[in-house]
């Protein structure tokens, strides 16, 4: 079964002291393709920075991320936008869309490079999500909310095994909020992968098989 395995992760940022209480940092931890992992991280812990590690964005850390029981850090780049293609898939917090371009072409980019579903879906996701009228209009005039829901449908149009979410829904009203995470919830189920969501708390109506607390 494909794993991410986290071998005494510690940020080199973090003293001793600061990590010394946490579920993740300083242990083994093993998140399996298929689980529900939710991360409860309060400010100034390294939440972003664990989505970033586990991205293999940064390496700013002591210790080991095994991806397929082989170190990030030895990853090649072509090796990594390989993974990244195809395995993992990620909502950054600061979304990280083009706001010059369309919601559509913001969300079409990711098929393109890998397509999972067809141009239709697209739509069908987007009606889903309450932004299905926002297509045409230029991703940086959409209001914070609407492009949290943009890079949500976006990081569904590749293949993963692996969904990383990191405070993907703090600009969105509960009722928005239920919807984005069944959406998520039926995709990684469809594909037997894994979702690990991280926020400053829980989330009651995410169903996860594990909480830890960074």
């Amino acid at each position: 079964m494909q794993q991410i395995i986290l071998q005494n992760i510690h940020p080199t940022f973090l003293s001793a002291e600061a990590v010394a209480d946490s579920d993740i940092w300083n242990k083994e931890v093993k998140f399996t393709k298929g689980e529900r992992i939710q991360i409860v991280a309060p400010s100034g812990s390294g939440k972003t920075s664990l989505i970033h590690f586990l991205y293999g964005m940064r390496n700013d850390y002591n210790g080991n991320i095994l991806f397929d029981e082989k170190k990030w850090k030895d990853f090649s780049r072509d090796e990594k936008a390989s993974v990244r293609t195809n395995k993992l898939s990620v909502i950054f917090q600061d979304l990280r869309l083009f706001p010059d371009h369309t919601a559509f072409e913001n969300i079409e980019v990711k098929r393109k490079l890998q397509p999972y579903d067809g141009a239709r879906e697209i739509k069908e996701t987007a009606a889903i999500l309450g932004i299905k009228n926002k297509m045409e209009q230029s991703a940086g005039t959409c209001s914070y909310g609407e492009q949290q829901r943009i890079a949500i449908a976006r990081a569904l149009q590749q293949p993963f095994d692996f969904l990383l979410l990191d405070e993907p829904f703090s600009h969105l009203d509960e009722k928005n909020r239920s919807i984005a995470m069944k959406l998520m919830e039926e995709e990684a189920t469809k594909r037997g992968a894994a979702i690990i969501l991280a926020d400053l708390m829980p989330i009651a109506y995410f169903k996860a098989d594990r909480t830890l607390r960074l």
